[in-house]
This record gives C-alpha cells, structure tokens and sequence, in this order.
C-alpha cells in the first residue's frame, strides 16, 4: 500500500462538512472529484474521509495521474 508513501502535506485537504436529513455526518473534498464518506458522528465521518483521502490519492498515483492542488478557498455568503 503506497499510503505511508504519500507526502504528508497531499493528505491535508479542505473538506465540507453537514449533516444530512437522516443524521448522518457527510464529508466531502472538493479538490478530490468524488472523494466522499459519511459517518454516524462527527469524529467518524472525518477518520472515514481521511482515509478515503489517502486512498483516492493513492490511486491517482498508481495510474500515474496528477493529484490535484487543494486550491479551495471557503467563502460564506
């Protein structure tokens, strides 16, 4: 698993953050097309995207594709 490969600093991502209407705590990481995960806490649903985001990178990696920048910046209106 190249997981312990990855440069730390590709790990770090801004992720968004709700909860749905049953509950459940929904992650996702817009810089990382499809990168989701969910969890039934708070704390859970952001152990389940970390390691989601180390997966979906890990993958780019293996199919030699670029990792994209996590270039988002939040703006609340």
């Amino acid at each position: 698993m190249l997981a312990n490969a990855i440069n730390p600093n590709l790990l770090k991502r801004t992720v968004l953050l709700y909860c749905d209407e049953d509950g459940y705590f929904i992650v996702e990481v817009p810089s990382l097309t499809g990168c989701i995960s969910q969890g039934e806490t708070r704390e859970e649903a952001l152990a389940n995207i970390q390691e989601a985001i180390a997966l979906h990178i890990e993958v780019l990696q293996d199919r030699g594709e670029p990792i994209p920048d996590d270039n988002i910046e939040v703006i609340s209106l």
